[in-house]
């Protein structure tokens, strides 16, 4: 994907991720404080815009940082962007950060993901939710959404899967139009082949009374019931920090809040 888009004018590029935000010429031009003759110049490839320029736009078309290197690499510039391992030097506050944050949430489950939902870093509670989960699907670099929704992972324990389920596919179907990343886009093709017997809602209505989407999984001969937050760093400067979220999940009742402070962490299900 790299290869494929430094390999573009950085004008097609561009024009590529105005359409897909469906702004309008005038309207970036407009945002963007250029004129739209400029802009146009630019898409078309009859003027080479500046690096400036090009993080410029970038910026107001909402292009996720590591694709706006792909932009400054077409237009001949060199990224402006680094992208350092978690494990870094230069990380430790971060890292430090989602540790406390992944340490505090406990007894409750934590999961770190990438942009493609590889499991980074999580807690020790994380257990409770991948019991069960066959081991290849937890060999090497996990997917949780994978590990989600594969037969032979979550799903025979989540309750109302078809529910679930749809609201993971949406999350992800949103972030491959927002990104327009190949891999991401292969997964959902993936996801959506794996076989489900409850409904899956084409739209999410919610029941009166309800406020989240909840996943409600079995557990021993109890059921447990979770929303989840996702929290992202506010003014990420790395590709890798960009890509970072932190999903932590909550009892939506006091049965499930109950019942995970009363089981010491490692008890198997009964």
């Amino acid at each position: 994907m790299t290869t494929a888009t430094a390999s573009r004018p950085v004008g097609e590029l561009l024009r590529e991720w105005r359409d897909r935000r469906r702004i309008s010429q005038l309207d970036l031009a407009i945002s963007a404080d250029i004129s739209t003759r400029h802009l146009s110049f630019v898409e078309t490839g009859r003027s080479s815009p500046s690096r400036d320029m090009v993080l410029r736009l970038g910026e107001h078309l909402d292009v996720p940082l590591r694709e706006r290197n792909q932009l400054l690499l077409a237009a001949g510039f060199a990224p402006v962007y680094g992208e350092s391992g978690l494990d870094a030097p230069e990380m430790t506050a971060a890292r430090d950060a989602v540790r406390q944050l992944l340490t505090a949430h406990e007894p409750y489950p934590a999961v770190v993901l990438d942009r493609r939902w590889t499991m980074v870093d999580a807690n020790a509670s994380v257990a409770l939710l991948v019991e069960g989960v066959a081991p290849e699907l937890l060999d090497g670099p996990v997917n949780v959404l994978r590990a989600t929704l594969h037969p032979d992972g979550m799903a025979p324990r989540i309750v109302n899967l078809g529910e679930w389920r749809a609201h993971l596919l949406g999350r992800l179907r949103r972030e491959v139009a927002a990104t327009a990343d190949l891999e991401l886009a292969e997964l959902l093709a993936e996801l959506r082949a794996y076989p489900c017997d409850d409904v899956v809602p084409e739209v999410e209505v919610p029941k009166p009374g309800d406020i989240v989407v909840p996943l409600r999984l079995r557990h021993g001969g109890t059921e447990l019931t979770f929303f989840s937050t996702v929290a992202t760093f506010g003014t990420p400067l790395d590709v890798t920090l960009a890509e970072l979220s932190i999903e932590a999940f909550f009892p939506a009742d006091a049965h499930t809040a109950e019942v995970i402070r009363s089981t010491p962490l490692g008890t198997p299900a009964g």
